[in-house]
């Protein structure tokens, strides 16, 4: 969308140089107009909050000024914060590259929360699994955010090369899991109250199938995070005892946990094997039925 320009008013827009980063100020109205059109819709659908992840940044050296660009979004995230409607969040979204590969505004986790300080007390970070530089310590950035209060929420996927945006836990389970304690810790061993939201891309899949095994593994992964002796972790650590700490991990991580999760949702009325329940009840074929074969083109 960045080279198709648009007219509005008596000028023409185009993000092909940032939207809320570019030099002209008309550009960045268009795009702070065009973010709070989008708060009215969402207020219309029942949502409470806005994400911002901005396209914003550079390709070559030079191209911009860094603290130029970072300051004008600043001030436009700051004008959107303060136009919300009463109950909601902004939330920053940082991701290091893509469609900006020598640098992008909102690059890192640092620069996200610095954003949202800068936007307003409801204002706070989202994280994206995949927008992360590779081998980066995710737990550790979930960790800073929820110290300083403004962890906002999750996309939860999974990454092997980039923003591959797969299946949640099919390539980094451990990783996933280390979060999950760390969002444990910050909700004194209940899951805290932030924004949790599935952003994977189905591709060859069921898209329906997908979020059923993304959902099934993030109830996998808090049900063995749960096990996990927080107080004798934390005894390891003060005795510097790394050998006992990663026991105490691992304890919990190699417990299969699949029959406790079943018996849970069976309890609460759902199904103990999603999937397989999923492809019994015929649902997909009923609603190609229903709606033609335009919509399996579509992939919904």
């Amino acid at each position: 969308f960045q080279d198709n320009p648009t007219t509005t008013g008596d000028f023409e827009v185009s993000y092909k140089f940032g939207s809320m980063s570019h030099s002209s100020p008309d550009v960045r109205k268009h795009a702070v107009e065009h973010n709070l059109y989008c708060v009215e819709l969402g207020r219309q659908l029942g949502s409470t909050a806005l994400t911002v992840w901005l396209a914003d940044g550079m390709n070559h050296p030079g191209q911009a000024d860094f603290r130029r660009q970072f300051e004008r979004v600043a001030d436009c995230l700051h004008q959107i914060h303060d136009a919300l409607p009463d109950g909601w969040q902004l939330f920053t979204e940082h991701k290091p590259y893509e469609p900006a590969f020598y640098s992008s505004v909102n690059a890192d986790w640092g620069s996200s929360l610095l954003l949202a300080q800068a936007a307003g007390e409801r204002a706070a970070c989202l994280v994206d699994l995949g927008h992360h530089l590779p081998n980066t310590n995710i737990e550790q950035v979930v960790s800073r955010l929820a110290m300083v209060g403004r962890l906002g929420g999750f996309h939860f996927n999974d990454s092997k090369y980039g923003d591959d945006d797969l299946t949640v836990g099919s390539i980094r389970p451990y990783q996933f899991f280390l979060m999950v304690i760390e969002l444990l810790k910050h909700g004194d061993g209940r899951m805290p109250d932030v924004s949790y939201m599935i952003d994977a891309s189905h591709n060859l899949k069921d898209p329906l199938e997908d979020l059923i095994q993304a959902t099934d593994q993030i109830q996998f992964t808090i049900a063995q995070a749960l096990l996990v002796d927080l107080a004798a972790l934390e005894a390891a650590q003060d005795d510097n005892d790394p050998a006992l700490a990663a026991e105490v991990l691992q304890r919990a991580y190699r417990t299969d946990v699949r029959p406790l999760v079943a018996e849970s949702r069976s309890r609460t009325g759902g199904a103990r094997s999603p999937l397989t329940t999923y492809r019994a009840s015929g649902y997909r074929r009923a609603m190609i039925d229903v709606r033609g074969s335009d919509w399996v083109a579509t992939g919904l």
